[in-house]
């Protein structure tokens, strides 16, 4: 854990940058940058020890932030629902930009994402395999931009870098497995590609805190380039069986080319970087069911799936 130190976390309301914030504001003068668009959100940040600093990365107006930080984590982002030319101005150039404003930091942090891999079948994808994303997918596309210009102006300032590619976060602040947790409830099928079985590393809050935190101890020049995931390899039909068994509602699969193609990463290189993860799937599914959804009450023998 980084003690004493002054850390900026961008994205800090989001599912992983607050739950990470919140971890470093106990022992660190931590500044949550966000949009920040209503009280609520600003009163949040507050309660949890963090230093609310509004922010739009989309403007690219860093005014009035400072460059003394030790650490920053970037955790911001265009989802790319929109026009795919601002989002790749926000999410590569502007990324780019705070980059080599905060290029004094002992740690950088870029969280980029799993899915700028091109599909390889069945078979874990490595940090050495290639992109494969269209246009289209607006925000897949920008990630790979950032990694690039991001490299560049980390090696051109000698400012240590570390490239998380995030794959299937969950928690009490959602992600994947708790979308598909809400379709099983309202009773709407699961979407899946149909090369079954659709497997992932599912990585629970707990750990995506510590492995986040430990990314920004090891940022290195050149930049460490990571898949950012669970230790456990895990399919979506059976973490959603098991999530059906503890909700009491039996999930539906819909296969079909239109879904996302599975995203097994290989956690070799992790495990050697930044270490295990600690929380085994079926707790971690336990806890977020448990936690986003109080109102049911979940069997006491936990059900046996996969």
């Amino acid at each position: 854990m980084l003690t004493g130190e002054k850390v900026l976390v961008t994205g800090a309301t989001g599912k992983i940058g607050f739950p990470l914030a919140r971890a470093l504001a106990a022992t660190n003068e931590v500044w949550g940058a966000a949009r920040l668009r209503t009280s609520a959100d600003r009163d949040r940040l507050a309660g949890a020890g963090i230093r609310p600093f509004a922010l739009d990365m989309s403007s690219g107006d860093f005014t009035g932030l400072p460059d003394d930080f030790g650490y920053v984590f970037h955790a911001a982002v265009d989802p790319g629902t929109g026009d795919w030319t601002r989002c790749l101005q926000t999410n590569a150039h502007h990324s780019a930009d705070l980059l080599h404003q905060c290029r004094g930091a002992k740690g950088f942090v870029l969280c980029s994402t799993g899915s700028i891999y091109g599909y390889q079948g069945q078979r874990p994808l490595t940090e050495s395999d290639p992109p494969g994303v269209p246009l289209r997918a607006g925000y897949s596309f920008s990630k790979v931009a950032a990694e690039a210009v991001c490299t560049w102006v980390a090696t051109r300032y000698r400012i240590p870098l570390t490239i998380i590619r995030i794959c299937s976060t969950y928690g009490p602040e959602g992600g994947a497995p708790a979308d598909r947790l809400d379709a099983i409830l309202a009773g709407r099928p699961v979407r899946l590609h149909p090369d079954r079985p659709n497997n992932y590393h599912p990585i629970y809050e707990d750990d995506y805190v510590a492995l986040g935190i430990r990314a920004l101890e090891v940022a290195d020049t050149p930049p460490v380039v990571v898949n950012w995931a669970g230790s456990e390899t895990v399919s979506a039909e059976d973490y959603c069986t098991y999530l059906g068994a503890l909700v009491g509602v039996d999930p539906v699969f819909e296969y079909t080319p239109e879904a996302h193609t599975p995203l097994w990463p290989d956690v070799t290189r992790m495990h050697e970087i930044l270490g295990r993860t600690t929380v085994p799937w079926r707790d971690g599914m336990r806890r977020m069911t448990a936690a986003r959804h109080p109102e049911i009450t979940l069997p006491t023998v936990d059900p046996v799936a996969g």
